[in-house]
């Protein structure tokens, strides 16, 4: 029987994203959607829901995350909570869309979840010490419980440090957090000015002197909305449409933040899924879009996701650990067995035993992409690597620089290691690495079997430089 995946989308993606931009959608190991972006201590964490790989409707059971730095590499840093983290809730399905704010050193993911016999979600809350968990069931029972429930919780802290949470599908209930953010006072109020178009997925968040309500809108397709306001209680004043409706993408849930000088929205679509297959699943995928704001604080239309995504905000160091699972593009296609040597890649992330994440399902020919990669004047002269192998012909990292086919600056031979969990770190030397280049590990080996797990890497500075 021929297995033959459509590869055209994926690898024109990759063949448009120069040195400077990396491509939509900005996580292909793992189908993510109902994108919710901090930015702490110079961080961009972007919490995810997931749909798991055999998703057909709705299947959600936990909440990961990912971080950046210069908005193109991404880190996975995994599962940072699930169903099993509000053991109250129904645990076989309804991980929906979470947010997570700091405040007093603390972070709280707020996020919907269902009960037995309530046929609508109730929202659950979990608290952290770092922005990557683990999280912990702050209350053991729902922060918003049955009648106004619902989903799709976002929370933000005014100017004063009142704190206000909303959420809601198809009306947008609003309630004041108390400095605890696992309680709340007073009572949950119904907007009476809720947009027009409004339908799920709200986005509340204050910049300057406006206040922001970004949201999913009509349905379905639905695009991305916003109201703006004096008030962070309203009333809101409908401006139309943030990125239209389209065809290709029957759900959307915006994300807003600014960072580095430049202001950034989130959302998802469908991409992945249909370069696997032409049947709709609700298996999404993150995209990204930079704007700038108005003279008066309104937000321009924007096109739909382009598949350029966002132009790079920094470079990355390769002179200190870099974990393998920092990728700016890779693809979850798998291989063409009629066509071997075409190029396929289909490299995942996973964790180990000791609950740090690395890449792993490395076969000949897949390979990763980290953009922007800064080797400096002199450049490096050394690579290493942690690398496990149950494979006994073990693999090869070719390091090329610019495409999968581009300037071969070194190769590390990866050796049976004595299992798929047995790390050792290896090196080789490099050579003509210099300046800024977008790095490519392309993977080689014995290509119907899996050849190694690869957990960070690290150049070494040429001798003077």
């Amino acid at each position: 029987m021929k297995r033959r995946w459509k590869l055209v989308p994926l690898i024109v993606l990759m063949l448009i994203s120069g040195s400077d931009w990396a491509a939509n959608p900005i996580i292909q190991t793992n189908f993510t959607a109902d994108p919710a972006p901090l930015v702490h201590d110079g961080v961009v964490y972007l919490y995810a829901s997931h749909d798991e790989d055999d998703a057909d409707g709705f299947k959600m059971l936990n909440w990961m995350l990912y971080s950046s730095t210069d908005m193109v590499n991404w880190t996975d840093h995994g599962t940072v909570a699930s169903l099993a983290t509000f053991p109250w809730a129904v645990q076989s399905n309804d991980a929906w869309a979470p947010q997570v704010v700091a405040r007093n050193g603390k972070f709280y993911l707020y996020a919907p979840v269902s009960v037995a016999g309530w046929p609508k979600n109730v929202i659950g809350v979990a608290v952290a010490d770092n922005p990557a968990g683990p999280f912990k069931d702050a209350l053991g029972k729902p922060l918003i419980d049955k009648g106004e429930g619902f989903f799709d919780p976002t929370v933000a802290i005014d100017d004063d440090g009142q704190a206000y949470l909303y959420w809601g599908n198809p009306d947008l209930w609003y309630v004041k957090l108390n400095k605890d953010m696992i309680s709340y006072a007073g009572t949950i109020m119904k907007s009476s000015s809720k947009p027009a178009k409004y339908q799920e997925g709200p986005w509340f968040y204050k910049r300057n002197e406006h206040y922001y309500l970004a949201y999913a809108s009509t349905c379905c397709p639905e695009g991305i909305g916003y109201a703006m306001s004096t008030s962070p209680v309203g009333p809101w004043q409908d401006k139309g449409a943030l990125m239209a409706p389209n065809a290709a993408s029957s759900g959307n849930h915006p994300g807003i933040i600014d960072y580095k000088g430049r202001s950034y929205v989130f959302g998802f679509n469908y991409q992945l899924n249909f370069a696997q297959t032409p049947l709709h699943r609700e298996r999404r995928s993150i995209n990204v879009a930079s704007f700038s704001y108005n003279a008066d604080g309104s937000i321009p239309e924007l096109p739909w996701w382009d598949p350029r995504g966002v132009e790079q905000v920094g470079r990355l160091d390769p002179y200190r650990r870099v974990e393998a699972e920092t990728i700016a593009w890779t693809s979850r296609i798998k291989r063409d067995w009629d066509h071997p040597f075409d190029w396929a890649p289909g490299v995942r992330t996973a964790s180990g035993p000791d609950k740090g994440m690395h890449v792993a399902d490395i076969v000949d020919r897949t390979y990763i992409k980290v953009a922007g990669v800064d080797f400096g004047a002199q450049g490096a002269s050394r690579f290493a690597a942690r690398v496990a192998s149950g494979n006994k012909n073990g693999g090869q990292i070719e390091m090329r620089l610019g495409s999968v086919e581009g300037k071969l600056i070194g190769t590390l031979l990866v050796p049976d290691t004595g299992g798929w969990q047995r790390w050792r770190t290896v090196d080789t030397p490099v050579h003509g690495a210099t300046g800024v280049e977008d790095l490519f590990f392309v993977f080689k080996g014995k290509w119907r079997d899996p050849l190694f797990n690869f957990d960070y890497w690290q150049f070494f500075a040429t001798p003077g430089q």
